[in-house]
């Protein structure tokens, strides 16, 4: 209690429709059915699958509707000091290890948390990846006088360049989660004098629980916002 399946669930597909409405040219009932019917099928999922009761994806998707509610006011500016402010990296990871371990400490130990340091380790690196963009001029946002974009003409040539970028991107980020996953959990275990011969039970331990989440998905996040898109530059597929 409550589902952090469907608080994600709801919070992704809503944020994205609320932040992508108005920059691109499409039907506010196409987008808003769109992040329903995402939302929905996260939270039918954990209900079927036996994870949660009703209540606590009902519970889930208010929480989140409530963070959106109460922070979409405030979005240009946090956004605004992730990407210009030089005390930002220290800010961002201060602050999404500060509630990692808030969350490890609420309660023992259990999939939840770990759900929970995935989804920080990942805004994290994402946030950072940002941020280095920003300051190196990479991938400039348009002109405002430019929005709302127009999406482009459908043809074979852009499914084609579609489809090579999603694999080309999807190998790349499945190759650094394995990398950094083969090295991230047995190192932790050697700093904090931990055994390493069973991962899951040494993954209980909040040190090398946080340390897998963080370092892991924030590198693979890191990696899709930043890495991966100038490998789409370089390749000519942007």
């Amino acid at each position: 209690m409550p589902s952090t399946h469907a608080m994600s669930g709801t919070a992704i597909p809503f944020s994205l429709f609320l932040l992508t409405y108005g920059r691109w040219q499409y039907p506010f009932l196409f987008g808003l059915s769109l992040a329903i019917c995402w939302s929905f099928l996260v939270c039918v999922s954990r209900v079927y699958m036996g994870m949660h009761s009703v209540l606590e994806v009902i519970t889930g998707c208010l929480y989140s509707l409530l963070i959106l509610a109460v922070f979409q006011s405030t979005l240009d500016q946090i956004d605004s000091f992730y990407l210009t402010s030089h005390h930002a990296p220290l800010v961002i990871v201060i602050l999404h290890v500060g509630l990692g371990f808030l969350a490890f400490t609420l309660d023992s130990w259990s999939t939840s948390r770990g759900d929970t340091a995935q989804a920080l380790g990942t805004g994290a690196g994402a946030a950072l990846a940002s941020h280095l963009n920003h300051q190196l001029g990479l991938l400039a946002d348009p002109p405002l006088s430019s929005l709302p974009l127009a999406l482009p003409p459908l043809s074979a040539a852009l499914l084609a360049r579609s489809l090579l970028r999603l694999l080309l991107g999807v190998v790349v980020l499945l190759a650094t989660r394995a990398a950094m996953k083969a090295v991230t959990i047995p190192l932790a275990c050697r700093v904090f004098g931990l055994p390493a011969g069973d991962v899951r039970q040494a993954r209980q331990h909040m040190e090398v629980e946080l340390s897998y989440r963080y370092i892991v998905y924030g590198t693979v996040s890191f990696s899709c916002v930043c890495l991966v898109p100038l490998l789409f530059s370089y390749l000519n597929l942007s």
